[in-house]
């Protein structure tokens, strides 16, 4: 009897089967069992806070001994604020400290024991702050808490060989205006100022005296752009910013925004030249006429200077004295 071949339906070939079957090539197939449901994973459990012993819960006594030798006074160790475990045979017992030095802090014991053993032992004394009690500032590095104007004269400021205002970068280079940077690379100094540098220094410029929002230049008749002390910054900085050069201007010597302004500006009061142009006096005019020299006439008297005093001067000099002075 021949079986009818039915290639859609799959065979279960964990099922004894009679590979002499005329179906058996087009029906070995595994017939794919649901696999079981995965188990949903436990959360872990919170650790057990630890058993306060018995044993060094009661060295109180002890435990005030040794914080009385640790802090070498009785007056300084006050009443005993409690008890705590912090590990296992592990206690702190805490009393009050009396130092006027110290408020709100607090003497620390820490007291344990061995396992198996019936005696308690000190294992440290600290002082240790309180709720309220004064203490230092979390400590800043150095680097953080320095503040534009703490270099002073003979004072080393180092820079980090990563710091991100300075670049090596070719990219960063290819992002400035400057073409002059270029040029820079190898050829002087060893890094540049990077674009986050450039951006932090435009931004601290701009926002501080040296911008439009200083209180000086909101009352300036006019903003730097327009001075003629004011010189332009080459490059991309000197988009926004120049230097001044008016040493009678508050900011001589510094950069500033082309918005700001200040008093001195060169246009802000013209008055008239408090020195007038001198009269050139050319002493070999060869090339003047003759209608162009006035003659003075000059009295004779004897070679020599003139006196100052006309009635001191010879006969020859009734007219006056001579009109510069000397022969």
């Amino acid at each position: 009897m021949t079986v009818p071949v039915d290639p859609d339906r799959p065979v279960d070939l964990d099922q004894p089967v009679d590979p002499d079957r005329a179906d058996w090539p087009a029906r070995a197939v595994r017939v794919s069992r649901p696999s079981a449901s995965p188990r949903t994973p436990r959360a872990p459990r919170a650790p057990r806070p630890p058993a306060l012993d018995a044993v060094c819960a009661a060295a109180v006594e002890q435990a005030r001994a040794a914080a009385l030798a640790e802090a070498g006074d009785p007056s300084l160790v006050g009443e005993h604020l409690g008890v705590e475990a912090d590990g296992e045979r592990l206690v702190l017992h805490r009393f009050a400290c009396r130092s006027r030095a110290y408020p709100n802090w607090v003497w620390t014991v820490v007291v344990t024991r061995a396992s198996r053993m019936r005696k308690a032992t000190v294992d440290d004394v600290v002082l240790m702050p309180g709720e309220g009690a004064l203490t230092a500032p979390q400590w800043v590095p150095w680097s953080q808490r320095l503040r534009p104007g703490d270099v002073g004269v003979g004072d080393l400021l180092p820079t980090a060989v990563d710091d991100p205002r300075l670049t090596l970068r070719l990219g960063d280079v290819e992002e400035f205006v400057d073409t002059d940077a270029w040029h820079e690379i190898g050829l002087g100094r060893p890094r540049l100022l990077s674009v986050m540098g450039r951006d932090d220094a435009v931004a601290r410029w701009y926002a501080g005296e040296s911008g439009p929002e200083a209180s000086i230049a909101r009352v300036a008749p006019a903003a730097c752009r327009t001075c003629g002390f004011h010189v332009r910054l080459a490059g991309a900085l000197g988009q926004v910013f120049g230097v001044c050069a008016n040493e009678m201007a508050p900011d001589d010597g510094r950069v500033t925004a082309l918005d700001h302004g200040c008093g001195a500006h060169s246009e802000a009061l013209v008055a008239p030249s408090a020195h007038p142009e001198s009269v050139v006096y050319d002493d070999d005019p060869g090339d003047a006429e003759s209608v162009d020299l006035e003659l003075v006439g000059v009295a004779a008297h004897p070679p020599g200077s003139v006196p100052d005093d006309p009635a001191q001067a010879p006969a020859g000099d009734a007219a006056g004295p001579e009109p510069y002075g000397h022969s």
